[in-house]
C-alpha cells in the first residue's frame, strides 16, 4: 500500500497546487502579470516583490534581449547578478528554497531569461530587470496560501503523526470525528495533549480508544551500556563551508567496547546535530560565460563571452575581485568566427544581342549569386553594392524605312468581266544599308490592280448574282458580285437600263473577305537601281517573313522565299556614234594627259578624246 501525504498508509491523500495535503486547489491564489513599463535609465529596476509562502514561482523574459534578470532579498543580500556582476545559468538558494536560473543558447535560441522555483519561500524576495535595452515584457507568476491554510514549510519538515496547526494527523473515522482530546494526559511529558507543547522528535503523544486496554509499558534495561560519540561523518565540501554529523555508538560502560545498538536504549541515543567543517574558502577560478553570437553572418567575424573571478563558499559561488584569480591563466574573451564562407557574383552567360536592329535597344547577361558549394542562392546573400549589372542600353545606329510587299494574289475577284486582284503593303525598317531608302515617303505602292477573266453571259432582275471567290487565299481580300436590273417575262427575263430599278434598294456589288489567317509569308521591298547600266550590274531588295500581326516570324517556307538579288543589265555596252564629236587637233592626248577636259574649249576642240575617257573613267571630267 502507498503512503499519502498525511503519512498514513493506505492514505490517498495528496499535496495539491497550493501544497495542501488532500487540498482541492481552492485554498490559493494565483498571482500572475506582464511588467511592460519603458525604461529609459539603465541600470537596476525592480520589476514584482514575490511575498513570504510564494510557491510555484515563474519569471520570465518574454523574449530575447540584452537585458538581464536579478534576485535579491528585502534584506540586501543578492542571490542572482547582484553588483554588477552577471552569474551563470544554474541552481542558486535564496528565501528558503533553491532557484533556477535558465539563460538559453545565445545563438540558436528566441527565448529570454528566466528564473523557476517550487518554494514555499520564508521571506520577501524582491526581481530587478538590470536594463540595457527597450523592454520586451517580463511575465511574473506564483501562488500564495488563502487564509486559514496549512502552512506547506510545516508540511515539508513535519515528522510522521506530528501534529498539524493544532491538530493532530488521524486518519478521519466517523466514530472519532468529536473525541476530546483535551483530557487526555500525555503518558511520557506529563502535559495535557491539549495544549500541544513542542515536543521532542520520537516521543509523539498516542492516541488510544477508549474501548481498548494501554499497552503495557517493558521494563527499563539497565544502564551497562551506552551511547558513545566515535567519530564524525566525512566533511559533505573539502573547502568553503561544509557539514557533518556525529557518529554514536552503543559501547560497554566499564570496557567502552563497542557492542550491538540493541545492547542500549534507542530512546536516549542522541540525535547528530549538524557541525560547520572545512570553513577556509575554495581556490578562485574563472567561470567562462558562452559565446555570443558572431559579429557576421558570413565571413570572418567577431565573438565575445564574459569572463568571472569567483568562489564557492557556504554552497554559493560568489563573485570576487579578478586579482583572486591571478595564478590562472585567464581565458581569451574575444574570438574570431566565420559561420560560413560568403556567396559571391557570377556573370553566367554572355551579353545577349541588342533588343532591335537599329535604333536604341538594350542587351542583358544573366548574373547568379552563387555560394562557396556552386548552388544558386537568393539575391540577398550576396553584397548588392557589388553586383554587375545584367541589362545595358545598346545603339544600333539610326533606322531606314522603305515599302514591304507580297506578290499578287492568284485569283481575280469577279470570275467573269472586271475585277480586281490586292497584295499587302507595309511599311518597316529595312535592314540593308546599302539601300539608298531614307523613309517610306507618301509613294504608296497601290495594294489593288485590275484584273479581267472575258465577258460575262446573260444574267438574271435588281438580280445579284453569285459571289466571286475571294481575291486572296487567306487574310483579308474583296469578293465581287453582278448586280443588274432585270424584267421578268414568259420564260424569259428581259435586261433594263439601271434606271430602271432606281426606287429599289440596289444590292452591294463587293464586299470584304476573309478565309483564313494567312499565318506566316515572304513580304519584300522594290529592287533597287541596278548597280551598272551595262556590262551585267546587280539590284538588291530585302525580303523578310512577316506574321498576321506584322511582326517577325520564322515560320515561312524557306523554299518560297524571293531571291534577294538578281543581275540586271546584263547587255553590252555600246558608245554612242556622234559624228559632230570629232578631234581638231592631232595632239589632243596631251589635253587628256593635263586633265584639260573639264574646260569648254578643250572639251569641245577635243571631243573624241575627253568623251572617251569619261566612258572609261566616271567622273573623270568633274566639275568646274
Amino acid at each position: 500500500q502507498s503512503i499519502g501525504c498525511d503519512d498514513y498508509l493506505g492514505s490517498d491523500k495528496v499535496i495539491d497546487k497550493c501544497g495542501i495535503c488532500g487540498g482541492d486547489n481552492t485554498a490559493c491564489k494565483v498571482v500572475s502579470g506582464v511588467f511592460k513599463h519603458t525604461l529609459t535609465n539603465l541600470g537596476y529596476h525592480k520589476i514584482v516583490e514575490i511575498p513570504e509562502g510564494a510557491t510555484k514561482i515563474n519569471i520570465t523574459e518574454m523574449s530575447k534581449s540584452n537585458n538581464y534578470l536579478a534576485l535579491r532579498s528585502r534584506s540586501g543580500r543578492s542571490i542572482i547578478n547582484g553588483n554588477w556582476a552577471i552569474d551563470r545559468p544554474g541552481r542558486y538558494e535564496g528565501g528558503g528554497t533553491m532557484f533556477t536560473y535558465k539563460r538559453p543558447n545565445e545563438i540558436s535560441s528566441t527565448a529570454g531569461e528566466s528564473f523557476l522555483a517550487d518554494g514555499p519561500t520564508n521571506e520577501v524576495l524582491d526581481v530587478y530587470m538590470i536594463h540595457q535595452q527597450p523592454n520586451p515584457g517580463i511575465h511574473y507568476e506564483y501562488i500564495i496560501p488563502g487564509d486559514n491554510v496549512i502552512s506547506p514549510q510545516l508540511l515539508a519538515h513535519r515528522r510522521p503523526g506530528e501534529p498539524l496547526n493544532g491538530q493532530l494527523g488521524m486518519p478521519e473515522s466517523p466514530n472519532h470525528e468529536e473525541e476530546d482530546l483535551h483530557g487526555e494526559t500525555d503518558t511520557l511529558t506529563g502535559q495535557s495533549a491539549g495544549t500541544f507543547p513542542v515536543i521532542q522528535p520520537g516521543r509523539f503523544p498516542s492516541h488510544q480508544p477508549e474501548n481498548q486496554v494501554p499497552a503495557v509499558q517493558p521494563p527499563r534495561q539497565n544502564r551497562e551500556h551506552n551511547w558513545k560519540q566515535i567519530g564524525k561523518t566525512e566533511c559533505t565540501t573539502t573547502c568553503g563551508k561544509g557539514s557533518q554529523y556525529p557518529v554514536f555508538h552503543c559501547v560497554n560502560r566499564i570496557t567502552h567496547e563497542e557492542v550491538p545498538e540493541s545492547y542500549c536504549d534507542s530512546s536516549t541515543k542522541p540525535i547528530p546535530e549538524e557541525e560547520a567543517c572545512n570553513l577556509f574558502p575554495c581556490p578562485a577560478f574563472w567561470d567562462i560565460g558562452e559565446w555570443s553570437e558572431c559579429s557576421k553572418t558570413c565571413g570572418l567575424g567577431m565573438q565575445h563571452r564574459q569572463i568571472l573571478c569567483r568562489q564557492m563558499y557556504a554552497n554559493r559561488t560568489l563573485t570576487v575581485q579578478q586579482y583572486r584569480c591571478h595564478h590562472l591563466e585567464k581565458p581569451e574573451t574575444t574570438s574570431t568566427c566565420q559561420l560560413k564562407i560568403c556567396s559571391e557574383w557570377q556573370i553566367r552567360t554572355e551579353w545577349t544581342s541588342c533588343s532591335v536592329p537599329c535604333g536604341v535597344g538594350q542587351r542583358t547577361r544573366d548574373v547568379k549569386c552563387v555560394s562557396n558549394l556552386g548552388d544558386i542562392v537568393d539575391d540577398e546573400e550576396c553584397n548588392m553594392k557589388l553586383r554587375p549589372n545584367d541589362i545595358e542600353n545598346c545603339d544600333m545606329g539610326p533606322c531606314a524605312k522603305s515599302w514591304f510587299l507580297t506578290e499578287w494574289s492568284d485569283r481575280c475577284s469577279a470570275e467573269c468581266g472586271d475585277g480586281i486582284r490586292t497584295r499587302s503593303v507595309v511599311c518597316m525598317t529595312n535592314h540593308v544599308s546599302s539601300l539608298p531608302l531614307e523613309g517610306c515617303g507618301n509613294n504608296r505602292p497601290s495594294e489593288t490592280t485590275p484584273c479581267n477573266n472575258g465577258p460575262c453571259a446573260g444574267k438574271v432582275e435588281w438580280f445579284a448574282g453569285g459571289w466571286t471567290q475571294c481575291s486572296t487565299e487567306c487574310g483579308s481580300g474583296t469578293q465581287q458580285r453582278e448586280v443588274i436590273c432585270v424584267r421578268k417575262t414568259e420564260g424569259n427575263f428581259d435586261v433594263l437600263n439601271p434606271y430602271e430599278c432606281s426606287y429599289l434598294e440596289k444590292p452591294p456589288s463587293q464586299q470584304s473577305c476573309y478565309l483564313k489567317p494567312c499565318g506566316s509569308k515572304w513580304f519584300h521591298t522594290e529592287w533597287s537601281t541596278c548597280s551598272k547600266s551595262c556590262e551585267g550590274g546587280f539590284r538588291v531588295r530585302e525580303v523578310r517573313c512577316l506574321s498576321d500581326d506584322m511582326t517577325p516570324s520564322t515560320q515561312c517556307d524557306l523554299q518560297l522565299k524571293p531571291e534577294e538579288k538578281e543581275p540586271c543589265n546584263t547587255q553590252d555596252c555600246i558608245p554612242e556614234i556622234d559624228e559632230n564629236c570629232k578631234d581638231k587637233y592631232y595632239n589632243c592626248n596631251v589635253v587628256v594627259q593635263a586633265r584639260l577636259c573639264v574646260y569648254t574649249y578643250y572639251k569641245t576642240a577635243c571631243c573624241a578624246s575627253c568623251t572617251r575617257v569619261a566612258n572609261r573613267q566616271p567622273g573623270f571630267l568633274g566639275r568646274r
